[in-house]
């Protein structure tokens, strides 16, 4: 058996809108086993009555794809998802199957594949980088495609920071929250985000706080989303108040995720009675930056 432990992700981080993502201290389980039967998947923890249990599971697609191109086929599988990771709010929970399903499959079949090999699946499977390359890498990672291969840099996040995390308690499709995008925009708008997405990579590796706020403004997807997530305008004002550096929304949402060094039980109070505002419930978690990507056992030695 293949024990993989996959960490949550955050994508955008404001204005690098599919090309910037982060690794967070929040894991999913995967473990995957050879059997002499059938396909028999479990699953327990967050959203375990709405994960498939059939070969349409993302785990399962995503390992058959590894046992595909190695020419390798197992009689059975048992797969156990242990998910800790929200479903459909933003931080990476198709991305952690996606990444455990590859890995656990690639071991299993004698670890031929490389770490840039998984990476460029992931990204096919997924669509885009900017959550599976942190959820396989770990870190901050700046990732792009060309020619369909995945082209990257991973940056060490900054020691200090901490991420206060307010989830709310509804789902939000990643398909739903690209359908309310436009389809182009202003050069001005390019602009506005280019120069952010430069200053927030430049103020990640520097650790300098105090761009952040600024370096974390978006005018690419962020103002279409607000009408999918109640309050959240009012949310990110309060948050800055209370001493949050940078706010923003996590991926495609509804989580809402403020980068703070400092004041996170005042930030995460504020980000809840905010959001109760606005008849919205959530939990808050402050988690940590994670430098390390999946992880993998295996138990089968």
């Amino acid at each position: 058996m293949v024990r993989v432990q996959v960490p949550a992700t955050t994508a955008n981080m404001g204005p690098g809108f599919d090309t910037l993502g982060m690794a967070l201290k929040l894991y999913n389980i995967i473990e995957i086993e050879e059997t002499s039967g059938d396909l028999v998947i479990d699953v327990e923890g967050d959203g375990a009555d709405l994960i498939p249990r059939d070969q349409g599971n993302i785990v399962y697609i995503a390992a058959a794809r590894v046992f595909k191109l190695r020419g390798y086929s197992p009689a059975g599988l048992r797969i156990k998802i242990i998910n800790n990771i929200p479903l459909a709010r933003g931080l990476g929970s198709s991305a952690s199957a996606i990444v455990g399903g590859l890995v656990g499959a690639n071991i299993i079949s004698g670890s031929q594949l490389s770490e840039k090999e998984l990476l460029n699946m992931a990204v096919d499977l997924e669509g885009h980088p900017d959550n599976v390359a942190p959820a396989l890498l770990g870190g901050i990672v700046v990732s792009t495609t060309d020619d369909g291969e995945v082209k990257y840099c991973k940056i060490d996040p900054p020691v200090k920071l901490k991420c206060v995390v307010a989830v709310p308690d509804f789902q939000l499709s990643t398909k739903l929250a690209r359908e309310v995008l436009p389809q182009s925009i202003s050069i001005s708008d390019a602009v506005f985000n280019i120069g952010r997405t430069a200053m927030l990579v430049t103020a990640l590796i520097k650790q300098d706080f105090s761009l952040l706020s600024t370096a974390m403004e978006d005018r690419i997807h962020q103002p279409y989303r607000a009408n999918l997530i109640p309050g959240m305008k009012k949310v990110f004002a309060a948050a800055r108040l209370a001493g949050a550096r940078g706010i923003t929304l996590s991926g495609a949402g509804p989580t809402l995720i403020a980068f703070c060094d400092d004041n996170t039980n005042l930030v995460a109070s504020v980000m809840k009675k905010t959001f109760g505002e606005s008849g919205i419930r959530v939990r808050v978690m402050t988690l940590e930056p994670n430098p390390v990507g999946a992880v993998a056992f295996n138990l089968m030695k």
